[in-house]
């Protein structure tokens, strides 16, 4: 038996004594259901290739282990093939950091603060690129003040303001303009965690957010951003390994969007490098998560058709009211142990093997040396929630549902009673959904999303 088993995993994600009203997390370690370290370590061959349906099926009982999270998370999230070896894993993961360097020395060069142990809260270019010449600007910058400032955790780095004349590219003005953006999210993003008391760490989500900006300008950065990058900075020591993982979760997030069209269109968008991602995608006459919000309305209907009645006569038939959850899965309905937890169940639940050939650069470990293809996957190789789509939509030509949106269908389903009988607006409709925050259960919001899932398919079928 393990020590540890049976116990909250709250210690691995240290909270400040200070913050007392942090809710408690449900997820225990369970000898025989969580992913240990030693089934972890068995699910290897001794040339590295992981048995990932062993692997899923552990996950979908009882989660993974805090010690060994991130390194699993890296293969849910699609950053290694299990049918590649250690010594391709390795190679790759050489490969990735040297190029997140690369990127790093390139922001580095545009504005010194990156990478300097700092970051910044207060804007530095105007929307024509001329520098600001704030004090509160030249006090962040200034590496010769060495004061550290906004309570130390924004402090100096190099003269950056001074030395900034007139930035004439508009590509590094608008990167520019989203850094002071991305600091102020910084500050606020897990502050209950004793992780985020040191500011080097701060300053490794800043510098990711940045870089990431700097890479990605069909997002740049928006406004919950922080929240999915922070457990990576937490869960992988090293901050190249860190980026990656939070870049492969940005690419799943395209998924979302591309969740309604034709299942060919679907394919050529994971393969187009420029194609904006799902939550995220951002226009003035659209907002990615906005589909998701549609197919909610739609499964709602569906599922409990007096509930979206009330609803839609409550003027919330857009389904505004669940933007939150589906923009930044849930991080602000769980404790921060169980929004990991609801996170890998998902992941593990929708688990598809081509994801990783999908969108890896040519050459990647799906290529054999000799230059073949991987094996095509089999069932037994993708998650259950997938394995029900394969099963129950193989003919359908749309794209499957993601399960985050029949999570939050069974989130409205729940609580379908309390809504038809208190909520007499849209105000009493947020209330009641925030009231829940801190008091979900993961397993059984993933339970619930399966068993909505399987009634849908069945009743969308005899429609």
């Amino acid at each position: 038996m393990w020590r540890d088993a049976g116990t909250p995993a709250d210690s691995f994600y240290q909270v400040r004594p200070e913050c007392t009203d942090v809710p408690k997390t449900r997820f225990k370690i369970k000898a025989g259901k969580t992913l240990s370290v030693r089934k972890w370590q068995a699910a290897f061959t001794p040339e590295g290739y992981l048995d990932i349906g062993k692997t899923l099926s552990r996950i979908q009982r009882g989660g993974i282990h805090p010690s060994i999270r991130g390194e699993v998370w890296e293969f849910l999230l699609g950053c290694y093939d299990p049918k590649s070896t250690f010594d391709e894993r390795d190679h790759m993961r050489a490969r990735r950091r040297v190029q997140y360097a690369r990127w790093k020395e390139e922001c580095c060069q545009l504005f010194p603060v990156v990478g300097s142990g700092r970051f910044i809260t207060a804007p530095i270019v105007t929307e024509d690129g001329q520098p600001i010449q704030d004090p509160i600007v030249l006090q962040e910058t200034n590496v010769d003040s060495g004061t550290a400032v906004r309570n130390d955790m924004v402090g100096s780095s190099t003269n950056a303001s001074n030395n900034l004349g007139e930035v004439k590219d508009k590509k590094v003005i608008q990167w520019m303009l989203t850094l002071h953006q991305i600091g102020l999210d910084v500050v606020r993003t897990d502050r209950t965690l004793v992780f985020y008391e040191k500011q080097d760490n701060l300053s490794k989500l800043w510098d990711i957010l940045a870089i990431y900006a700097w890479i990605d300008t069909d997002v740049g950065y928006c406004q919950g951003m922080s929240d999915l990058c922070s457990p990576m900075i937490i869960l992988l020591e090293d901050e190249a390994d860190a980026f990656w993982c939070f870049e492969r979760l940005m690419r799943r997030l395209l998924i979302s969007i591309c969740s309604s069209i034709d299942a060919n269109l679907f394919i050529r968008c994971l393969l187009c490098p420029v194609f904006k991602r799902g939550n995220f995608r951002c226009t003035d006459s659209h907002v990615g998560v906005e589909t998701q919000l549609s197919n909610l309305a739609a499964i709602t209907q569906v599922i409990d058709p007096k509930l979206h009645q009330h609803l839609e006569t409550l003027g919330g038939g857009d389904y505004l009211f669940a933007f939150r959850m589906l923009m930044v899965l849930f991080r602000r309905e769980f404790s921060f142990c169980d929004s990991l937890y609801l996170w890998e169940m998902m992941w593990a639940l929708e688990y598809d093997p081509d994801l990783f050939s999908l969108y890896e650069e040519p050459g990647g470990a799906n290529e054999r040396a000799d230059g073949s293809q991987g094996k095509a996957k089999s069932i037994r190789q993708c998650g259950k929630y997938e394995r029900e789509n394969m099963k129950n939509g193989a003919k359908n030509s749309e794209a499957p549902l993601p399960i985050s949106v029949f999570l939050v269908a069974s989130v409205l389903k729940d609580k379908s009673s309390k809504l038809l009988h208190e909520a007499r607006g849209l105000d009493d409709v947020v209330k009641i959904l925030n009231d829940m925050t801190g008091n979900l259960d993961a397993k059984k919001a993933c339970t619930g999303a399966m068993k909505l899932h399987k009634k849908y398919l069945k009743k969308a079928k005899k429609a």
